[in-house]
């Protein structure tokens, strides 16, 4: 805090600012977001273009971006930090050079790896290929980013498992993932730990299909369930929609909602984002 005082003498207090985090009520609808339909990208913070694969927002509870970086070096970044419920950054193409305060020296982001960004940690992303893309989910939609003009990145400043308001900072390395029979038979899944890190707030995995004729049935409860195809392509059916989905494109499906897997191609591989992390299957 520090005051300045204008030459007509009107004093002009600077005082540190600290919003709080706020809480938005989720309405959840189906989303569907499709590469071929030529959704624009915008212009967002450091230059970055976003593509937004959840127009609705749930309401303002949740967004979901494809991201991408255009030119490759230095990204014109500094620290800062978020106030969000739940964040994730997955790199879908290329790689990024980061550095997130108590983690160690900066480390790069290939393709399949993922972060979880607990509320409050300070990173910063310092450098990326040429035409660099990430997938990044977040709740709230509108979630609060502070710069931190003191803090220099790397530093030791907290143990790597120290918890950020409950929550641990995970990085998963898609080369070391551990793959594992799914909720759904026929399929298998890697966890990226991010339920465990968030006391089962919100869980990511990667899935694909054990054999090329997987299919499976699944109703669940859930707050936000996000499939974002990677590789191959699918049909989801929801009632009696199918929606036929390659790589890029996203499905977000609301809670309590009956849908199947379908025409999985033998390559499919699709991230799955839900809250919470675990969940009753219903069928």
């Amino acid at each position: 805090m520090r005051e300045l005082i204008a030459p007509n003498g009107v004093k002009v207090r600077l005082t540190y600012a600290n919003p709080p985090m706020q809480s938005v009520e989720s309405k959840q609808e189906l989303s569907v977001s499709l590469q071929a339909d030529g959704t624009p990208w915008t212009v967002g913070r450091a230059g970055l273009r976003y593509r937004d694969l959840l127009p609705g927002r749930h309401g303002g509870a949740f967004v979901a971006s494809h991201i991408r970086i255009l030119e490759g070096g230095p990204v014109p970044d500094y620290v800062h930090y978020h106030k969000a419920r739940f964040q994730v950054i997955f790199c879908r193409k290329g790689w990024v050079r980061v550095a997130y305060e108590g983690q160690g020296d900066p480390f790069v982001l290939s393709p399949g790896d993922c972060v979880l960004q607990p509320t409050m940690i300070r990173h910063r992303v310092l450098e990326s290929s040429a035409g660099a893309e990430v997938v990044e989910i977040g709740s709230p939609a509108e979630h609060i980013t502070m710069a931190d003009q003191n803090m220099v990145l790397p530093n030791g400043l907290y143990a790597p498992d120290h918890k950020f308001e409950g929550q641990r900072f995970v990085r998963f390395i898609a080369e070391k993932a551990s793959w594992e029979i799914w909720k759904s038979p026929g399929f298998i899944a890697a966890d990226t730990g991010i339920g465990e890190a968030t006391n089962g707030l919100g869980g990511v995995r990667l899935v694909r299909p054990k054999r090329t004729s997987a299919s499976a049935k699944r109703l669940h409860a859930t707050e936000f369930c996000l499939f974002f195809i990677l590789n191959g392509s699918l049909t989801v059916t929801t009632g009696s929609t199918p929606y036929a989905l390659s790589a890029d494109d996203s499905i977000v499906i609301p809670g309590n909602t009956s849908y199947s897997l379908d025409e999985c191609s033998a390559d499919l591989e699709m991230l799955e984002v839900t809250l919470p992390a675990d969940f009753d299957l219903s069928i």
